[in-house]
C-alpha cells in the first residue's frame, strides 16, 4: 500500500512529499470562518478538503493536532484596514451584544458541519479568546522596528521588513508593484508611512462597540494578526501544514508569512494548501447575480437556482468529486448526477456490511484478484497525489462492481479467496467512512421499513400481488427499492 503523501504547496508553487517537522506529529492550522460567513458554501469546500486531509494522516498512524480558528473580532467592512468590525455592525443593527451575534453564528456553523459529517478539531480558538497574544506580538514586532504606532494603531511596516532580506509577495506570487496598486485601492489611509502597511492594531471611535486596553489607547486587534499569535501559540513557530480557501492567500497568508517571520526569524509554515472556488452554472457564486445560496437553502431545495432538495451526504460526495484545487461548478444537473453516485455507493456500503464468506469448490480467478488489490492501490495512490479525490472515487466504483457481484451471487465468495474478500469488504468500508467521511443517511422509521419487507414477503408467498405492488409504490414514493433476490430481499436507495 503506497505511504508517501505529496501535497502541492502554494509556497513553492509545487508537489512535494510531506514530512512533518517531529513524526508522528503533525500540525494542521486551518483559517476558520468569520462570524457574518460561517455557513458559505465556499467555506463549506475549504473545511471539506481539510476534513479529508485531517482524516487521511490520522489514517495514516499520524497524531495530528487540528487547530481551526473562529474570527470574531477584527475583520472590517471591506476587508480592508479601514471601517467598523463586522461583528460590532451587525450587533448595532441588531441592537445586541457581540458576543450574541457570535455565539449564534457558531452554533448554526457547529449544526451544518456536523451535517456534513466533519470532524470536530482538536482545538477551536477565537480572537478574542486570544488579546493578549496580539498584543504582545505587536509589541515585539514595534520593538523589532518592523511595525510602528500611528494615531493610536500600529502597522506592519513592509518596506523596512524587505529591506531586511524578506520578500513580502512570495506566498501569493505579487510583486511590490502590485502590491501597492492593491494596497491604494483597499485602504485610503493617511495614517500609514506607505499604503501597502496593514494593521496590526487599530485605534477605536468612542462609538466602536468592540474596543479593549492596550498601550497605544483603546482598539481592537487587525484580521491578520489572530492566525499568527493562535497558530504559534497550538502549533509552535514553525509547524507542518496551514490551509485556507484561495481567497486567502493575499492578503491574510502573506500577512500571516511577513508577521511570522518578523516574530520567529523563519518561515512559519512548511506547506501551504488552498482549496479553490465555488461557479455556479459557469459564473461565480455571489448575491449581485442572485445564484448564492446557503447550505440550508441547498438542503430545502429553496432557492430559485435548485431544481430540487440536495442532501448534505449528496452535496459532500458532489465536492468529493473534484479534486480540492480545481474550480468548482454547482449545476442542478452536476447534483443530481451526484445524488445517484452517492447512492449506489451506499447502497455497496450497506451491502459490504452484510456479506459473510462462503466456501465452495470453485477455483481462484485471478484476474478479478488482480484488478480489485490494482484498485485498493490506485485509491491510496489517488488519496497520496494531493488528494485527488475524484480519482479515488472512480476505483471506489470499480471495487463496488464486485461488492454488487457477489451480492447477487454473479461471483462466488472463493473465487477471490478470504483474504481477499475480506481486504474487498473492509477497504471497500473504511475508504466511504473513514478517509471520504460519507455515511449513509438513514430514512426515517426503517424498523417500519423491515417491517413492511416481511409484509411484501408473506403476500407475495400467498400471491397477494396486488398488495406487493403496495408496498413497492410505497417504498418507491420514499425513493427507496425492493430487492427481490434469489437468495436475500432488502431494500436500497433508488438510483
Amino acid at each position: 500500500m503506497p505511504q508517501k503523501l505529496r501535497i502541492y504547496n502554494s509556497l513553492t508553487r509545487q508537489k512535494e512529499d510531506f514530512t512533518p517537522l517531529n513524526p508522528p506529529f503533525v500540525g494542521l492550522y486551518v483559517c476558520g470562518p468569520t462570524v457574518y460567513n460561517f455557513v458559505h458554501l465556499g467555506n463549506v469546500r475549504t473545511f471539506l478538503t481539510f476534513d479529508t486531509l485531517y482524516r487521511y494522516l490520522t489514517h495514516l498512524g499520524f497524531k495530528v493536532r487540528y487547530v481551526r480558528n473562529i474570527t470574531d473580532v477584527g475583520h472590517l467592512v471591506g476587508d480592508g484596514d479601514e471601517g467598523e468590525d463586522k461583528i460590532g455592525k451587525m450587533a448595532k443593527l441588531e441592537q445586541i451584544e457581540p458576543m450574541e451575534i457570535v455565539q449564534r453564528y457558531t452554533n448554526d456553523f457547529h449544526q451544518v458541519l456536523e451535517k456534513f459529517n466533519f470532524l470536530p478539531p482538536s482545538i477551536e480558538p477565537t480572537a478574542t479568546g486570544h488579546l493578549m497574544e496580539q498584543i504582545e506580538a505587536t509589541e515585539a514586532l514595534v520593538q523589532k522596528g518592523l511595525a510602528y504606532e500611528s494615531n493610536g494603531s500600529v502597522y506592519f511596516d513592509i518596506e523596512k521588513y524587505n529591506k531586511e532580506g524578506n520578500n513580502y509577495g512570495k506566498l501569493s506570487g505579487r510583486n511590490q508593484e502590485d502590491v501597492l496598486n492593491e494596497s491604494r485601492d483597499l485602504d485610503g489611509t493617511d495614517e500609514k508611512r506607505n499604503p501597502q502597511d496593514f494593521a496590526l492594531w487599530k485605534r477605536a471611535e468612542p462609538e466602536h462597540i468592540m474596543q479593549w486596553n492596550s498601550p497605544w489607547g483603546k482598539g481592537f486587534p487587525g484580521w491578520h494578526l489572530e492566525c499568527t499569535c493562535m497558530s504559534t501559540k497550538y502549533l509552535g513557530p514553525e509547524f507542518d501544514i496551514h490551509g485556507g480557501g484561495m481567497d486567502l492567500k493575499f492578503p491574510h497568508h502573506e500577512c500571516e508569512v511577513a508577521q511570522g517571520v518578523g516574530l520567529n526569524g523563519k518561515d512559519p509554515v512548511r506547506y501551504w494548501m488552498h482549496s479553490n472556488m465555488l461557479t455556479v452554472n459557469g459564473q461565480k457564486m455571489s448575491k449581485s447575480l442572485g445564484n448564492s445560496f446557503l447550505p440550508g437553502e441547498l438542503f430545502a431545495g429553496d432557492h430559485p437556482v435548485l431544481e430540487q432538495a440536495y442532501s448534505p451526504m449528496t452535496t459532500r460526495f458532489f465536492m468529493l468529486q473534484s479534486q480540492y484545487r480545481s474550480t468548482l461548478d454547482f449545476s442542478n444537473d452536476a447534483l443530481k448526477a451526484a445524488e445517484k453516485g452517492y447512492k449506489r455507493l451506499i447502497n455497496g456500503l450497506r451491502m459490504a456490511k452484510k456479506l459473510v464468506y462462503q466456501t465452495s469448490e470453485v477455483p481462484l480467478d485471478e484476474v478479478k484478484i488482480k484488478d480489485i488489490q490494482k484498485s485498493i492501490d490506485g485509491f491510496y495512490e489517488a488519496i497520496n497525489d494531493d488528494l485527488n479525490t475524484a480519482v479515488a472515487i472512480a476505483e471506489m466504483f470499480n471495487l463496488l462492481k464486485y461488492i454488487n457481484m457477489l451480492n447477487t451471487g454473479q461471483l462466488p465468495f472463493a473465487a477471490l479467496g478470504e483474504n481477499v474478500f475480506q481486504s474487498l469488504r473492509s477497504n471497500f468500508i473504511l475508504f466511504i467512512e473513514e478517509i471520504l467521511g460519507l455515511k449513509e443517511e438513514n430514512p426515517e422509521g426503517e424498523q417500519i421499513l423491515l417491517g413492511m419487507l416481511e409484509l411484501y414477503k408473506e403476500y407475495k408467498a400467498n400471491q397477494q400481488y396486488d398488495k406487493v405492488d403496495q408496498i413497492r409504490n410505497c417504498f418507491k414514493e420514499q425513493g427507496l427499492v425492493i430487492r427481490d433476490l434469489k437468495t436475500k430481499l432488502d431494500w436500497a436507495y433508488s438510483e
